[in-house]
């Protein structure tokens, strides 16, 4: 396999994985569809970030620890399921808490209470979502060999087929953020936004569950 085959088969199959709809999927369109495009923005990049430090981890050798090594990988499965299953309750359970109020434009909406429109607060949220996942190390530590031609340093091109995986997600981000702004007039109340945490916060939930069960 020389060098452009294996960025054009990896871009190919990143590219199918990465218009899966998945958890990060969930977690931005929900970030976008309330309005809150700086957030969204962070949550995309929060996302990339941990991609790039499980690419980069993977190149350098370092994320085989995971699959050597059962007690960190269980630990780290953990602390993701933990993380998950708090945001998803979170979510729900402030939806329950808000009290209903008027659609108008320009007031105070009580589905936007404890959650600004900050970029770092999405950062952050993205970024802990990705790296508190075990199984997107093992999913790099056992894709990455593969498409790496022989001869080619392993650390730089395994950090180009990373940045390719970026690209295409964030582009694809691009596209789910920018949906969301076509529907968010249709979404704009408060009852449909506490619908939407509830439905976003049993997806969130649910993955959590799924971490910690193993599955």
């Amino acid at each position: 396999m020389d060098n452009a085959t294996a960025l054009w088969s990896f871009a190919l199959l990143v590219g199918l994985l990465t218009l899966t709809p998945g958890l990060d999927t969930a977690l931005i369109l929900r970030t976008a569809v309330l309005g809150r495009r700086r957030r969204a923005w962070g949550v995309v990049l929060g996302i990339q970030t941990g991609t790039l430090a499980w690419g980069v981890l993977a190149s350098a050798g370092a994320t085989a620890v995971l699959t050597a090594s059962h007690l960190a990988y269980e630990l780290l499965r953990w602390a993701g399921a933990a993380y998950l299953l708090w945001m998803g309750g979170r979510m729900i359970r402030d939806s329950w808490r808000r009290e209903p109020a008027g659609d108008t434009a320009g007031a105070a909406d009580p589905a936007d209470t404890g959650e600004r429109d900050a970029f770092g607060a999405g950062w952050r949220r993205g970024a802990l979502t990705n790296l508190l996942n075990p199984k997107v190390g093992v999913f790099y530590m056992a894709l990455l060999p593969q498409f790496v031609p022989p001869g080619a340093p392993h650390l730089a091109f395994g950090t180009l087929l990373t940045c390719e995986h970026i690209v295409l997600g964030t582009l694809w981000s691009a596209v789910l953020v920018g949906f969301a702004r076509v529907v968010r007039r249709w979404l704009a109340g408060p009852t449909a936004k506490r619908v939407l945490d509830r439905i976003t916060g049993g997806v969130v939930a649910l993955f959590g569950l799924r971490l910690a069960l193993g599955d």
